[in-house]
Protein backbone atom coordinates (compact mmCIF):
# COMPACT_ATOMS: atom_id res chain seq x y z
CA UNK A 1 0.00 0.00 0.00
CA UNK A 2 1.23 2.89 -0.97
CA UNK A 3 2.40 5.83 1.90
CA UNK A 4 3.58 8.93 1.25
CA UNK A 5 7.51 10.30 1.76
CA UNK A 6 7.42 12.16 5.58
CA UNK A 7 10.44 14.88 4.93
CA UNK A 8 12.46 15.52 8.63
CA UNK A 9 14.55 18.38 7.95
CA UNK A 10 17.60 18.63 10.05
CA UNK A 11 18.05 21.69 11.64
CA UNK A 12 22.12 20.95 12.13
CA UNK A 13 21.92 22.71 8.07
CA UNK A 14 19.91 26.06 9.81
CA UNK A 15 20.70 29.18 10.52
CA UNK A 16 20.69 29.22 13.94
CA UNK A 17 20.91 33.05 14.45
CA UNK A 18 17.12 32.85 12.97
CA UNK A 19 15.95 29.58 14.60
CA UNK A 20 12.62 30.32 15.14
CA UNK A 21 11.66 31.02 11.56
CA UNK A 22 13.68 28.09 10.17
CA UNK A 23 11.47 26.03 12.07
CA UNK A 24 8.66 28.17 11.50
CA UNK A 25 9.44 27.71 7.79
CA UNK A 26 9.79 24.49 7.66
CA UNK A 27 6.78 23.32 9.48
CA UNK A 28 4.52 25.93 7.06
CA UNK A 29 6.27 24.24 4.21
CA UNK A 30 4.55 20.31 5.55
CA UNK A 31 7.59 18.77 7.03
CA UNK A 32 6.86 15.93 9.20
CA UNK A 33 9.42 16.37 11.63
CA UNK A 34 11.99 18.24 12.98
CA UNK A 35 15.33 16.58 12.95
CA UNK A 36 18.09 17.16 15.46
CA UNK A 37 21.09 15.86 15.59
CA UNK A 38 22.96 15.36 18.95
CA UNK A 39 26.56 14.81 18.84
CA UNK A 40 28.93 14.57 21.83
CA UNK A 41 32.76 15.15 20.29
CA UNK A 42 33.08 11.48 21.49
CA UNK A 43 31.00 8.94 19.28
CA UNK A 44 32.06 11.06 16.50
CA UNK A 45 34.32 13.69 15.74
CA UNK A 46 31.30 17.16 15.79
CA UNK A 47 29.96 18.31 18.92
CA UNK A 48 26.44 20.30 18.54
CA UNK A 49 23.50 20.87 20.20
CA UNK A 50 21.77 19.33 22.93
CA UNK A 51 19.51 19.09 26.39
CA UNK A 52 18.81 23.02 26.04
CA UNK A 53 17.67 23.00 22.71
CA UNK A 54 15.50 20.52 23.05
CA UNK A 55 13.64 21.81 25.72
CA UNK A 56 13.56 25.40 24.06
CA UNK A 57 12.48 23.66 21.09
CA UNK A 58 9.66 21.27 22.71
CA UNK A 59 7.00 23.99 23.53
CA UNK A 60 7.15 25.56 20.66
CA UNK A 61 7.25 22.77 17.83
CA UNK A 62 3.86 22.19 16.02
CA UNK A 63 5.60 18.88 14.35
CA UNK A 64 7.31 16.11 16.63
CA UNK A 65 11.08 16.48 17.31
CA UNK A 66 13.02 13.47 15.90
CA UNK A 67 16.34 13.25 18.08
CA UNK A 68 19.14 11.53 16.83
CA UNK A 69 21.59 10.78 19.51
CA UNK A 70 25.20 10.49 17.95
CA UNK A 71 26.86 9.68 21.51
CA UNK A 72 28.84 7.48 23.59
CA UNK A 73 26.29 6.88 26.39
CA UNK A 74 22.88 7.22 25.30
CA UNK A 75 21.69 4.87 27.93
CA UNK A 76 22.61 7.31 30.48
CA UNK A 77 21.09 10.74 28.74
CA UNK A 78 18.09 9.03 27.20
CA UNK A 79 15.55 9.96 29.99
CA UNK A 80 17.29 13.83 29.91
CA UNK A 81 16.07 13.87 26.69
CA UNK A 82 12.64 12.13 27.09
CA UNK A 83 12.57 14.47 30.34
CA UNK A 84 13.50 17.89 27.55
CA UNK A 85 10.39 16.82 25.03
CA UNK A 86 11.61 14.51 22.52
CA UNK A 87 8.86 12.96 20.28
CA UNK A 88 11.29 10.20 19.25
CA UNK A 89 14.90 9.24 19.90
CA UNK A 90 17.37 7.55 17.83
CA UNK A 91 20.41 5.54 19.51
CA UNK A 92 22.90 3.35 17.86
CA UNK A 93 23.79 -0.26 17.33
CA UNK A 94 27.50 0.42 17.56
CA UNK A 95 27.02 2.62 20.86
CA UNK A 96 26.08 -0.07 23.24
CA UNK A 97 25.83 -3.74 23.41
CA UNK A 98 23.05 -5.58 23.07
CA UNK A 99 21.79 -5.90 26.33
CA UNK A 100 21.77 -2.10 27.22
CA UNK A 101 20.65 -1.52 23.46
CA UNK A 102 17.85 -3.44 24.69
CA UNK A 103 17.20 -1.57 28.01
CA UNK A 104 17.82 1.79 26.55
CA UNK A 105 14.91 1.19 23.59
CA UNK A 106 13.00 -0.11 26.19
CA UNK A 107 13.49 2.85 28.57
CA UNK A 108 12.34 5.05 25.61
CA UNK A 109 9.21 3.25 24.96
CA UNK A 110 8.22 2.86 28.48
CA UNK A 111 8.41 6.69 28.47
CA UNK A 112 5.94 7.02 25.69
CA UNK A 113 8.44 8.38 23.39
CA UNK A 114 9.08 6.70 20.18
CA UNK A 115 12.32 4.41 20.17
CA UNK A 116 14.96 4.17 17.01
CA UNK A 117 17.81 2.74 15.85
CA UNK A 118 20.51 3.87 13.98
CA UNK A 119 23.45 1.92 11.29
CA UNK A 120 26.18 3.35 10.44
CA UNK A 121 27.15 2.92 6.73
CA UNK A 122 29.85 0.11 7.49
CA UNK A 123 27.22 -1.53 10.11
CA UNK A 124 25.74 -4.82 9.17
CA UNK A 125 22.20 -4.89 9.27
CA UNK A 126 21.91 -8.37 11.30
CA UNK A 127 23.22 -6.23 14.16
CA UNK A 128 19.54 -5.20 13.87
CA UNK A 129 18.00 -7.86 14.42
CA UNK A 130 18.22 -8.26 18.36
CA UNK A 131 16.10 -5.24 18.56
CA UNK A 132 13.68 -5.63 15.33
CA UNK A 133 10.27 -5.71 17.85
CA UNK A 134 11.16 -3.30 19.98
CA UNK A 135 11.92 -0.09 17.77
CA UNK A 136 9.35 2.52 16.20
CA UNK A 137 11.90 3.08 13.48
CA UNK A 138 15.09 2.17 11.83
CA UNK A 139 17.86 5.22 10.86
CA UNK A 140 19.97 4.12 7.77
CA UNK A 141 23.43 6.58 7.68
CA UNK A 142 23.69 7.43 4.19
CA UNK A 143 27.14 9.05 4.91
CA UNK A 144 29.23 8.40 8.04
CA UNK A 145 27.87 10.22 10.78
CA UNK A 146 29.76 13.76 12.00
CA UNK A 147 29.22 16.55 9.62
CA UNK A 148 26.16 17.93 7.87
CA UNK A 149 27.05 18.24 4.16
CA UNK A 150 28.65 15.10 2.72
CA UNK A 151 28.01 13.21 -0.12
CA UNK A 152 25.42 10.37 0.01
CA UNK A 153 27.05 6.94 -0.51
CA UNK A 154 26.46 5.15 -3.63
CA UNK A 155 24.57 1.92 -2.90
CA UNK A 156 22.51 2.89 0.09
CA UNK A 157 19.87 2.23 -1.65
CA UNK A 158 20.54 -1.18 -1.99
CA UNK A 159 20.54 -1.28 1.95
CA UNK A 160 17.64 0.37 2.55
CA UNK A 161 15.99 -2.14 0.42
CA UNK A 162 17.78 -5.24 2.66
CA UNK A 163 16.48 -3.78 5.89
CA UNK A 164 12.60 -3.35 4.47
CA UNK A 165 13.30 -7.31 3.34
CA UNK A 166 14.58 -8.07 7.12
CA UNK A 167 11.65 -6.28 8.39
CA UNK A 168 9.26 -8.26 6.49
CA UNK A 169 10.99 -11.68 7.17
CA UNK A 170 10.56 -11.05 10.61
CA UNK A 171 7.03 -9.56 10.46
CA UNK A 172 7.74 -6.12 11.77
CA UNK A 173 7.11 -2.94 10.31
CA UNK A 174 9.27 -0.39 12.03
CA UNK A 175 9.51 3.34 9.81
CA UNK A 176 12.77 3.51 7.67
CA UNK A 177 14.67 6.88 8.21
CA UNK A 178 17.52 7.48 6.01
CA UNK A 179 19.96 10.31 6.55
CA UNK A 180 22.89 11.56 4.36
CA UNK A 181 23.27 13.85 1.27
CA UNK A 182 19.74 12.93 0.67
CA UNK A 183 18.05 15.82 -1.57
CA UNK A 184 16.26 15.22 -5.31
CA UNK A 185 18.88 13.61 -6.92
CA UNK A 186 19.45 10.79 -4.34
CA UNK A 187 16.09 10.68 -2.83
CA UNK A 188 14.68 8.34 -5.19
CA UNK A 189 16.95 5.29 -4.90
CA UNK A 190 16.02 5.18 -1.05
CA UNK A 191 12.57 5.99 -1.53
CA UNK A 192 12.42 3.08 -3.91
CA UNK A 193 14.45 0.63 -1.94
CA UNK A 194 11.59 1.21 1.17
CA UNK A 195 12.56 4.18 3.15
CA UNK A 196 9.83 6.05 4.72
CA UNK A 197 11.33 9.28 6.44
CA UNK A 198 13.74 11.31 4.54
CA UNK A 199 16.34 13.25 6.27
CA UNK A 200 17.16 16.20 4.21
CA UNK A 201 19.86 19.22 5.88
CA UNK A 202 21.59 21.29 2.95
CA UNK A 203 18.90 20.38 0.55
CA UNK A 204 16.67 22.19 2.30
CA UNK A 205 17.96 25.12 4.52
CA UNK A 206 20.73 25.71 2.09
CA UNK A 207 18.06 25.98 -0.86
CA UNK A 208 16.87 29.14 -2.22
CA UNK A 209 13.29 27.91 -1.34
CA UNK A 210 13.64 26.02 1.22
CA UNK A 211 9.32 25.21 1.05
CA UNK A 212 9.90 24.43 -2.41
CA UNK A 213 13.16 22.08 -1.77
CA UNK A 214 10.72 20.19 0.35
CA UNK A 215 8.13 19.95 -1.97
CA UNK A 216 10.48 18.78 -4.99
CA UNK A 217 12.27 15.85 -2.80
CA UNK A 218 8.73 15.04 -1.46
CA UNK A 219 7.34 15.05 -5.43
CA UNK A 220 10.70 12.97 -6.86
CA UNK A 221 10.78 10.22 -3.38
CA UNK A 222 6.78 9.59 -4.02
CA UNK A 223 7.35 8.57 -7.89
CA UNK A 224 10.19 6.74 -7.12
CA UNK A 225 7.90 4.81 -4.19
CA UNK A 226 4.90 4.14 -6.51
CA UNK A 227 6.88 3.16 -9.61
CA UNK A 228 8.75 0.50 -7.27
CA UNK A 229 5.24 -1.05 -6.03
CA UNK A 230 3.73 -1.17 -9.32
CA UNK A 231 7.09 -2.97 -9.89
CA UNK A 232 6.47 -5.44 -7.59
CA UNK A 233 2.72 -5.71 -8.40
CA UNK A 234 3.41 -6.40 -11.87
CA UNK A 235 6.31 -9.18 -11.09
CA UNK A 236 3.45 -11.52 -8.59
Amino acid sequence: MFQPIKIAPSILSANFMSLKDEVDLITEAGADYIHVDVMDGHFVPNLTMGIPLVKQLAPYAKIPLDVHLMIANPEVQVPWFMDAGADSITVHVEALSVPHLVTTLETIRNGGVKAAVSVKPRTDISALAPVMELVDMILVMSVEPGFSGQSFIEGSGKKVAEVAKMCEAMGVSPLIQVDGGIGVRTAPAVASGGADVLVCGNAVFKAEDPAAAISEVRAVADAARLRALESQGAQR
